[in-house]
């Protein structure tokens, strides 16, 4: 039986294989340990599922391991977007939260993530915890299951529906009614998963003309990973492209926690760019605040605090890093190249919908395109090019990849580096402003590599330069 192993964004495992009832009922168990063992049991956890295969089966079996220890649970009515969990589990003050979603993975993986009484992502220390604890019970009865009729009865679960309070903030966030005077046509995609019924109800309530597609719930998502990326979204794009009336493409992820924006002539716009853009438009309504990225995000982000005389904070990767800051109200605006982002006064973890409706906002108020707020955007700030490799490693790769990084080269592509950062990864920052990390993956011989540059040319140069590292 293989162990039970939290990454970035909560444990993950394919259905029937390692992700299967009893070790979920184990982790569930470890986590009711987890609270007893904090002092927090009592606040109860709300519990939600996205649209995947036994979504509600594996949400009612954690509410009945939990109810067996005493724990009440509040259990979504229906499959649920992450962001969404989490502004419930701050409204309700509960202990926390259990999500049964594996985000934008295959339709033959689901996941558990577990989200702590302050709403983002559980941290490295508690996930250990879990952990540990699981792993000490695998294969072991260590849980008592109440059925959950009777932890109906006993007061133990209740059913909710978190929709309308979440609709409440986000229209405090959000200037709707502007995105209608506007006369905007937006097309919305929730690629068939737990979006469905968010981004178009907000935006038809207030007279806006919506064009939906996959808004059916479909847990084999169209034969595609649910993941709003240029790749896996071609219907989109072409359903975008060839509507002259549409003005804007808004997409979620599998639990509505990442976004895709597709502009009005079919052009997808990079994540990197969207945080850079509503950083600026944010700045220029007034705002003020600093910014937080992930080591592995642009630095065009950093170009605009600049011009706007505010900082970037720089964390690992993982959105966990960046919630704390929104926790401790440190930054306006938070973000990864992974189509993850939240802002000041919201949840500490990655909304799609409000990242989606921002935009939309942002080019109804400025009344241009998002390609045409780029250019503007260029034009103050410079231009900025980034893209990742995934370089596969032969065994001898792998075992001489550590050693090399251990033992950085005084140049890369004729550059000199400047500086080595290794809070996650190895980072090689060069005068003139471009770099290129590398990122060792954790599950397989796989190295990422991120690069960045002020032209393409000079950024294929530079991947070039650094596959050749590697050895390539």
């Amino acid at each position: 039986m293989g162990r039970i192993k939290f990454g970035t964004s909560g444990w993950r495992g394919i259905l029937c294989e390692d992700f299967i009832f009893d070790n979920v009922k184990v982790v569930t168990q470890a986590i009711a340990d987890h609270l007893r063992a904090v002092g927090e049991a009592e606040k109860g956890l709300v519990i939600g599922y996205d649209a995947r295969f036994m979504g509600e089966r594996f949400a009612h079996e954690a509410a009945r391991v939990l109810a067996g220890a005493g724990i009440p649970s509040f259990v979504c009515n229906r499959d649920t977007p992450t962001p969404v969990i989490a502004f419930e589990i701050l409204r309700r003050q509960a202990a926390g939260g259990i999500n049964f979603t594996a985000s934008h993975n295959p339709p033959e993986y689901n996941g558990l993530k577990f989200s702590p009484s302050w709403g983002g992502p559980a941290l490295p220390e508690t996930t250990s915890d879990i952990e540990q604890r699981a792993n000490a019970m695998l294969g072991q009865i260590c849980y008592r299951e109440m059925p959950l009729d009777q932890a109906v009865r006993a007061g133990l679960v209740e059913k909710i529906d978190p929709r309308p309070a979440y609709f409440e903030a986000i229209r405090k966030l959000v200037d709707l009614p502007a995105i209608a005077k506007a006369g905007l046509v937006v097309a919305v995609n929730p690629l068939y998963g737990t979006g469905r019924g968010y981004l178009d109800t907000l935006l038809r309530e207030v007279g806006v003309k919506v064009v939906c597609m996959n808004d059916h719930r479909d847990p084999y998502f169209g034969g595609m990973p649910p993941e709003p990326s240029q790749a896996h979204i071609p219907d989109f794009i072409k359903l975008v492209a060839n509507d002259p009336q549409i003005r804007l493409g808004l997409a979620t992820d599998g639990d509505a926690d990442r976004y895709g924006i597709v502009d009005g002539d079919g052009s997808f716009i990079e994540p990197n760019y969207v945080l850079a853009l509503l950083l600026d438009y944010l700045l220029r309504r007034g705002k003020r605040g600093d910014a937080a990225r992930s080591v592995a995000t642009s630095h065009f982000i950093d170009a605009v605090a600049r011009h706007h005389g505010v900082n970037v904070l720089e964390t690992p990767v993982g959105f966990k890093f960046i919630g704390e800051f929104i926790r401790d109200d440190k930054i306006l605006i938070g973000g990864e190249e992974s189509a993850g982002l939240t802002v000041r006064g919201h949840v500490p973890d990655k909304d799609g919908i409000l990242a989606c409706l921002l935009v939309a906002e942002m080019v109804a108020v400025e009344g241009k395109s998002v390609k045409d707020l780029l250019c503007d955007l260029y034009d103050r700030v410079g231009e900025f090019y980034t893209r990742r490799d995934n370089v596969h490693l032969t065994p001898d790769l792998e075992a001489a990849f550590a050693g090399k990084l251990a033992a950085p080269p005084a140049e890369l592509a004729g550059k000199k580096i400047a500086q080595v950062v290794t809070l996650d990864g190895c980072k090689f920052l060069f005068a003139d402003g471009t770099w290129v990390l590398f990122r060792k993956s954790g599950t397989e011989p796989v190295v990422r590599v991120y690069g960045e540059a002020g032209t393409e040319a000079e950024l294929d140069r530079l991947m070039k330069a650094a596959a050749v590292f590697i050895g390539i």
